[in-house]
């Protein structure tokens, strides 16, 4: 829902500079040989492709987190695997203090049942195959998450 103009998120004000990192997760989810990709509604990594995830919620694993995320996010319904990787996602603003700050917890995760529709802070979701993620113009970190991913596998 749009807020009226001059309001204020301040979950999300909470996040922008913080005094310590935030907690999210990231589900690098596969169906065959295809990965799923949304692209970055709001910031950080706005208008960017990116692995579906999110902030975990307080008394959530981070399992229960990212099921719940590409829910949100994909309307996928995904059973979570291991973890792949942790990543820290730290952006500096021109001043050198840090805008941003999450580490997050990567994990492999199967496509169960749906197909990809773009809600809640993704504006785009799709099957992206795995031989033709350089269009995609992914970071290489994320990148390096999604070969591992496939390599657990």
């Amino acid at each position: 829902m749009p807020r009226a103009a001059g309001s204020v998120n301040l979950e999300r004000m909470a996040h922008v500079y913080p005094e310590h990192p935030v907690i999210g997760v990231g589900a690098v989810v596969i169906r065959g040989t295809e990965v799923l990709l949304i692209r970055r509604g709001r910031p950080p990594s706005l208008g960017r492709w990116s692995l579906p995830g999110g902030k975990q919620k307080l008394g959530e694993t981070v399992a229960e987190a990212a099921a719940r995320e590409v829910m949100e996010e994909t309307g996928l319904t995904i059973a979570v695997g291991a973890v792949v990787a942790v990543v820290d996602l730290i952006e500096p603003d021109e001043k050198g203090r840090i805008r941003y700050h999450y580490t997050v917890v990567d994990l492999l995760a199967d496509w169960v049942a749906g197909e990809p529709v773009a809600a809640d802070d993704a504006e785009a979701a799709i099957w992206a195959p795995l031989d033709g993620l350089d269009s995609f113009d992914l970071t290489p970190r994320t990148l390096d998450v999604i070969a591992g991913a496939v390599a657990r596998r």
